[in-house]
C-alpha cells in the first residue's frame, strides 16, 4: 500500500494517449505513447511522451506518422514500466476513448510479467456523448472543434494527450459540471485512485534508467518547465 506522503504526491489525473501498430491490444504493441498530468484542481503537473520499440513491424506509418527509421534509440517498453507505473501510480486515468488506452498499457505490462490494477477512469468520449446536442461524432477532433481545442498534432501520443486534457478540462469546468460531478463522482474516483495498491517494482529496476525518446517534430512547449526531454 503507498503511504500517505506518496498518495499526496501522486494524486490527480493522468491524461493517456498511445500509438500503436494496430488495433488489437493482443496482437499488437505500443509504438508511442504520452502522459499529461494534472492535479486535483485540473492544474498541470507535467508531460512525458517517448517513441517505444514494438521489436517488429511499426504499422500504418499513414496514420501515426511513425517510421522504422524513427526508433533508433527509442526505448523497449520494459525499459520505461518503472517509470511509466510511477507516472499512473496514485491517479485517476483519463483518456478519449479510454478503455483502448488502457488496453494496450495494460497488455504491455502483462507482457513483461506485471499487472496493471483496476484504475479509476474518465472517458471523454463517454462524457461527449453525455452531453447535448450530441456531437456530429465522437472522435477526438469531433469533439474537441466543439469544445474550441482546434490546433494540436493529431495522432502523435503528446498531441492527442494534451487536447484529450484540454477536452477533459473543459468538460469538467464547463456550466454542465456540477450535474457531471453529482453523477460521475470525480472527487470519489480520486480518492478510490490513490488508495488503489500498485506491483511493486523492485523486479524491474534493472531496466529502469532507459532513456525517452520523443519525436524530433514534437512542439517544444512544456506545460512544467522542469520536464526535460520527455523523460520521467
Amino acid at each position: 500500500m503507498l503511504s500517505g506522503r506518496s498518495q499526496q504526491a501522486s494524486y490527480g489525473y493522468a491524461v493517456v494517449d498511445v500509438e500503436a501498430t494496430g488495433s488489437s491490444s493482443r496482437r499488437h504493441r505500443v509504438v508511442e505513447l504520452a502522459v499529461v498530468l494534472l492535479d486535483g484542481e485540473l492544474g498541470p503537473q507535467g508531460e512525458f511522451t517517448t517513441l517505444v520499440d514494438p521489436h517488429g513491424p511499426v504499422g500504418p506509418t499513414h496514420i501515426h506518422g511513425i517510421a522504422v527509421g524513427d526508433l533508433g534509440g527509442a526505448p523497449s517498453f520494459e525499459g520505461i514500466a518503472v517509470r511509466l507505473l510511477n507516472l499512473l501510480r496514485g491517479r485517476v486515468l483519463v483518456g478519449h476513448n479510454v478503455g483502448c488506452d488502457r488496453s494496450f498499457l495494460a497488455a504491455e505490462f502483462a507482457r513483461i510479467g506485471v499487472r496493471l490494477p483496476s484504475i479509476p477512469e474518465l472517458c471523454t468520449m463517454r462524457m461527449a456523448a453525455e452531453r447535448l446536442p450530441v456531437p456530429h461524432g465522437l472522435s477526438l477532433r469531433d469533439c474537441a472543434a466543439r469544445a474550441g481545442v482546434t490546433e494540436w498534432n493529431a495522432h502523435t501520443a503528446l498531441g492527442d494527450a494534451r487536447a484529450t486534457a484540454e477536452l477533459f478540462s473543459h468538460y469538467m469546468r464547463g456550466t454542465e459540471a456540477d450535474e457531471y460531478a453529482e453523477a460521475a463522482g470525480p472527487e470519489h474516483r480520486l480518492a478510490l485512485a490513490a488508495a488503489v495498491e500498485w506491483p511493486r517494482t523492485t523486479g524491474l529496476t534493472g531496466v529502469a534508467d532507459a532513456l525517452w525518446k520523443r519525436r524530433s517534430n514534437d512542439s517544444a512547449r512544456r506545460m512544467v518547465p522542469n520536464v526535460r526531454n520527455g523523460s520521467a
